[in-house]
């Protein structure tokens, strides 16, 4: 049976795959079931496989010559018959119980978290070039939280109701995002478009409105192809009917104008780079009067995260969760630090220490070493973007590289860790998104604390996570206020990613996207579209007021 909201959810725990360890036998076992290996994977409507004449292939990062996956993009006749095909399915599975949804992702949770974890695991590790650690944070932890927590928060919603008053009784019903009304049927459906860097967010970002009664339309990443097929594969075992999410690889603009020019669309749930959200959000509005409803608009878009230092903070707290924050999965996080600001004061020893371990740091084929700390950049794309910043760095006056700088292409898309001091605090390089493993410092006069705080809030377009680190209780009351709209996720003498769901449910306002909190109670409330139902026992007779005589 699935818990009601009386029974507790916990976070999955995090397993330690240590020398010798269970899960990490299975993990070895699953990693060379897969390796030489290229899996084949269609586009899903329904219950029908299909490919098409446009195939692609996944690569894996660090080893580009294996050829991970191959799969095919839906063109726009299989697009459109996903639509129609979702949107007849949409009205039986709206008016299911929401206990019965949510038992689907209960299941699912299960599966991932015992027999499937080894698979998505591995998948996630080869595919998206992650390490043991992170793959489980990711793929098991994250994605199995998101399941658990919002089927919970889904039935906590729908307990939740309206006062009564005497002589009526009001009901709140939580539908799909589109209307049913008889003799005319509204059905919508929902495009969920998911990054690469994160399997956890593509099963969230479709899973979620399925779960409140929605039809999707899943556009999963190219170089996350084979972790998020097995996670739908899982969804579809574990009870999910045909129809309902369908997994549709496609090109980019091609997907983004079909399902944009539908009259059927309900709702983006959309996890990417600004342009493309901007892209979707202005076609949206170009297409308005051919919508039945106004679809809903969420978007996650990264940032450019701060860790901003005071001459009182713990030096070595700041080191060791920098060096966390801006490398791991190397700073192909949405919320990686990629910006510090120190003072003058204690530089010299904070810079010591980050090349201290900066010299440690082991980036390499995380199948073969799991020691690596982390492994190469995602495809050609990314190497080429932050290779051109690497070489900006060198030939600009005001930048300096103090580690790395290097990068190699030759087997996979490997970066170095780089850590770039700069005086100029308004360098591009301290308010665009990089999106890998680069970490730019500017050191300030320690007694000019205060501007600097007014810097980082008015230096880039983004504002997803920050952290200050301070010992003095007046800095961090200082900084609370400066910041206050610097970031959707703040930390105090803490690092800036490791987000937990149901513990720091993620999202950033500005160019970071729209703030919609996944992982938290109020995200499933996105994907609904409330009906209040006044029902009165005892009728009116009379249409005049009392005090008309």
């Amino acid at each position: 049976m699935f818990p009601c909201a009386a029974v507790e959810v916990k976070n999955e725990p995090i397993l330690g795959f240590m020398e010798g360890s269970a899960e990490r036998k299975e993990l070895l076992k699953a990693l060379d079931s897969l390796k030489g290996r290229t899996e084949e994977i269609p586009c899903v409507v329904g219950d029908e496989r299909v490919w098409t004449k446009d195939i692609r292939y996944q690569l894996s990062p660090f080893n580009h010559s294996h050829k991970v996956a191959k799969f095919c993009y839906a063109d726009k006749e299989l697009i459109n018959k996903a639509i129609l095909a979702s949107v007849s399915a949409r009205k039986e599975w709206d008016l299911k119980p929401v206990q019965d949804r949510a038992q689907i992702l209960f299941k699912a949770a299960d599966v991932i978290s015992g027999p499937k974890r080894a698979e998505i695991l591995a998948k996630t590790m080869i595919g998206q070039g992650k390490t043991v650690i992170q793959a489980e944070i990711d793929a098991a932890a994250e994605l199995i939280d998101f399941f658990r927590f919002n089927a919970k928060h889904a039935i906590e919603l729908e307990k939740q109701q309206p006062l009564n008053a005497e002589g009526s009784t009001n009901t709140m019903l939580y539908r799909g995002l589109e209307l049913n009304l008889e003799p005319f049927t509204f059905n919508g459906f929902v495009a969920a478009v998911a990054p690469f860097n994160f399997t956890a967010i593509g099963g969230n970002l479709a899973g979620t409105p399925a779960l409140m009664g929605n039809v999707v339309l899943w556009k999963p990443s190219d170089t996350a192809m084979s972790a998020s097929y097995a996670v739908y594969n899982v969804l579809r075992d574990c009870g999910l009917p045909p129809n309902i999410i369908q997994f549709l690889p496609a090109d980019g603009p091609v997907f983004g104008d079909t399902v944009t020019s539908s009259q059927h669309l309900a709702g983006i749930n959309f996890t990417g780079s600004v342009p493309t959200f901007k892209r979707l959000w202005k076609q949206v509005a170009q297409n308005l009067d051919t919508y039945r409803t106004f679809p809903r608009l969420a978007g996650e878009c990264g940032g450019k995260n701060f860790h901003f230092v005071h001459k009182s903070a713990d030096i070595e707290s700041v080191v060791k969760g920098t060096i966390r924050s801006a490398f791991e999965y190397g700073g192909q996080k949405c919320s990686a630090c990629s910006r510090m600001y120190v003072p003058d004061s204690i530089w010299p020893q904070i810079k010591q220490q980050l090349l201290d371990i900066h010299r440690h740091i082991t980036v390499g084929d995380p199948v073969e070493d799991f020691s690596t700390f982390f492994s190469a950049v995602i495809d050609d794309k990314s190497f080429a973007r932050i290779k051109r910043w690497l070489d900006r760095t060198k030939s600009s006056p005001s930048l300096r590289v103090i580690a790395g700088g290097h990068c190699d292409d030759t087997k996979g898309y490997f970066v170095e860790p780089t850590i770039i001091e700069t005086t100029d605090p308004q360098d591009a390089i301290m308010n665009e998104e990089i999106f890998g493993p680069v970490l730019s410092v500017y050191v300030y006069p320690e007694n000019e604390y205060k501007e600097v705080l007014q810097l980082i809030d008015n230096t880039s377009p983004y504002a997803l996570t920050g952290a200050v680190y301070a010992q003095d209780k007046k800095v961090v009351e200082e900084a609370a206020k400066a910041l206050r709209n610097a970031a959707g996720n703040y930390y105090v003498n803490d690092k800036s990613t490791g987000s937990i769901v149901a513990q720091q449910p993620f999202g950033g306002a500005r160019a970071s996207g729209t703030n919609d909190k996944p992982g938290g109670r109020h995200y499933v409330l996105r994907w609904t579209s409330p009906q209040v139902v006044k029902e009165t026992q005892v009728p009116l007779t009379d249409w005049r007021y009392p005090y008309m005589g």
